[in-house]
């Protein structure tokens, strides 16, 4: 990707980002627990992160995160959406922190999705992104590729880190 076409920060704005999964069971099934069982500790870790704006939380209840954000009425369908003041925040907190290592175990815990399932998009200051924005954006990326309006890690010439950790073709 050429300097061109790759998008670096608006000043002033702060980075929004979705990721969706379909757990591979039920959240209360023993194939996921040990997933459902840290959710509130990464997200909990992720809220202390220095950059850290805002995630779309859940209904609160101990060890649901936010999975009661499921997707299309789907209980297995669920989605992270958190906004960070820029992307060296966001890959601190993904490839910086013990999130990691629950990144990199996805595949016990999710379906290998057919398509895009993360999307990120610049927001002003402020502005909580709603589920159904979010996956308008995604949606626009699945369909059009990267672009200013929807992009991935690669789209972002201040994203380093991905580089070295770039999601292989496979689950959530």
């Amino acid at each position: 990707m050429t300097d061109e076409t790759e998008m670096k920060k608006p000043m002033e704005m702060h980075l929004a980002e979705l990721n969706i999964g379909r757990l591979i069971a039920p959240t209360d099934d023993p194939r996921v627990k040990e997933f459902m069982d840290s959710l509130d500790f990464i997200n909990g870790l992720g809220k202390q992160m220095p950059g850290f704006v805002w995630m779309m939380e859940g209904s609160g209840e101990p060890g649901k995160g936010n999975t009661e954000n499921k997707i299309g009425g789907d209980p297995q369908f669920v989605s992270n959406l958190t906004v960070w003041e820029d992307v060296e925040s966001l890959e601190r907190f993904v490839w910086g922190t013990v999130h990691r290592k629950f990144y990199e175990r996805r595949e016990e815990w999710f379906e290998i999705l057919g398509g895009m399932h993360f999307v990120m998009w610049w927001v002003e200051p402020g502005h909580q992104p709603t589920l159904e924005e979010a996956l308008e954006r995604l949606a626009a990326r699945q369909r059009e590729g990267d672009s200013d309006f929807a992009f991935g890690w690669d789209w972002l010439r201040d994203a380093k880190m991905h580089r070295t950790h770039a999601c292989r073709p496979s689950a959530a």
